[in-house]
């Protein structure tokens, strides 16, 4: 048989120049810094010294949590009740006061101009004094409210009003003393602008102004549910924290676990009975003082405007009329019935708010008051229905021994007034009782919080130091 040559040995020949380039194996995807804390996170629970930092950090939180969650929901009530306290109640009160001081000073200029051309002193100064008193609550209220609000526009525009009115009743005066007819025009156009455009205005800023406060009210009585929510969590976890420290090491007391639940329980217990008694003292500031001073402002005002409706009464003269069920009357005498049935109202509902005897006593001397100037009033009406002008005008504003209507109008007022300042004094005294319950619970509970988180940690630190 033929012979196989061997095979010869050397390199390799090389490969095609064309043949393409192995591809080389791709790298492993980067992992995210997230990705590699939670496996540490994952390593470290499977042991118990990764479990109770991974249960100390989240007592710390939960702690923290709640202090700051305490501290800003009670520094939001704080602030509202201090609104209540020292700026939208003296603010209400002060729009309440203006509408009564414009009220008054129409009340006395229609009074001062029945005396005639000689006006009596007493009665100029009241004016004088109402319309101080206006003016000076008025720069008050502008001082106190935001610009650009409707309250703000609501004062600019009773500061452009106030001195028109004032000037009609000069020019009324000054025609009355001359004799002139014209005096009455003058007077009745200023009662008009009283009437329909600077009262209106007036009771618009009292309501904006009351609104303001009920918003106030309603900031800082609700209970704050997601502070409590959170005192409530982190107890748990404390004593859940304190009963698996017992199981795993047969100890009763872990010193810094305890004194983290010592300090949450103290926060917690203050933030809930103090709220309770602040929300208690809000509640009771409004319900037997701002309701009542409500009712009693409107008695106020209504009294007020009867009795200019009275004087204005006699100052017309039959010249002013409308129609009521077919029949003509003086339109001044139907608004003083409707003033005097609103009065009765308010008296009656002022009455059944008061709850002592300091509150009671004025209203009811008021209430003795309305029913005799009724009476008086339709004495003076006979007169001059019978063609007696100077009967009733004696019946209106004369000397007491003609038993006027002006000494029980004197009666109402002065026991309204009685009455608004003893139920002012009774909201002071709920409302600074709430502000008080509030004072320190914000500072504290965050303090404490601190210190809870921290004893945790230390309560926590000292179960780690047992594995070193």
């Amino acid at each position: 048989m033929p012979s196989v040559p061997p095979q010869t040995r050397g390199p390799a020949p090389a490969p095609p120049t064309n043949a393409p380039a192995p591809t080389p194996a791709p790298a492993p995807p980067r992992r995210t810094a997230w990705a590699e804390g939670v496996d540490r996170l994952k390593a470290a629970a499977i042991t118990e010294p990764g479990r109770l930092r991974i249960i100390g950090a989240v007592l710390a939180l939960l702690v923290v949590a709640f202090g700051a969650t305490t501290a800003w929901q009670m520094t939001d009530r704080s602030s509202a009740a201090d609104d209540v306290l020292h700026s939208s109640q003296p603010l209400s009160a002060d729009a309440a006061d203006i509408y009564r001081s414009l009220a008054d000073a129409n009340t006395a200029a229609s009074s001062g101009f029945l005396a005639g051309g000689q006006e009596p002193a007493a009665v100029r100064d009241r004016y004088e004094k109402d319309i101080r008193r206006a003016a000076d609550k008025l720069v008050r209220a502008a001082a106190s409210t935001d610009p650009d609000t409707p309250s703000a526009r609501t004062i600019a525009r009773l500061n452009t009003l106030l001195p028109q009115y004032k000037g009609l009743i000069e020019r009324a005066r000054a025609n009355n003393r001359q004799g002139f007819p014209l005096g009455g025009a003058y007077l009745r156009y200023a009662n008009q602008k009283m009437q329909t455009e600077m009262l209106p205005a007036a009771e618009d800023l009292y309501t904006k102004e009351n609104q303001r406060l009920r918003d106030d009210y309603d900031a800082a009585t609700p209970y704050p549910w997601i502070a409590i929510a959170l005192g409530v969590l982190a107890l748990g976890a404390l004593g859940w924290a304190q009963h698996r420290n017992y199981r795993r090491t047969n100890r009763v007391f872990n010193q810094g676990l305890l004194g983290a639940t010592a300090a949450t329980t103290v926060v917690l217990l203050w933030l809930v009975v103090g709220h309770t008694v602040a929300r208690s003292g809000l509640d009771s500031s409004y319900d037997h003082g701002v309701r009542s001073l409500n009712v009693l402002h409107d008695a106020s005002i209504a009294s007020l405007k009867a009795r200019g409706n009275e004087n204005l009464t006699l100052v017309s003269r039959g010249a002013e009329t409308v129609s009521v069920k077919g029949e003509t009357k003086d339109k001044y005498d139907v608004d003083f019935q409707k003033q005097m049935d609103l009065l009765g109202g308010r008296l009656k509902d002022a009455a059944a708010l008061a709850d002592d005897t300091s509150g009671r006593t004025p209203v009811g001397t008021a209430n003795s008051g309305m029913k005799e100037w009724l009476k008086r009033h339709e004495d003076a009406r006979a007169q001059d229905d019978s063609g007696n002008y100077q009967g009733a005008l004696d019946k209106i504003i004369g000397s007491k021994q003609e038993k006027p209507t002006g000494e029980c109008f004197d009666q109402v007022d002065q026991s309204l007034d009685k009455a608004l300042a003893h139920e002012q004094r009774q909201f002071d005294t709920y409302a600074k009782d709430g502000r008080g319950a509030m004072t320190g619970l914000v500072v504290g509970s965050a303090v404490l919080a601190v210190l809870a988180a921290a004893a945790a940690v230390l309560g926590i630190g000292r179960r780690l130091s047992e594995y070193r």
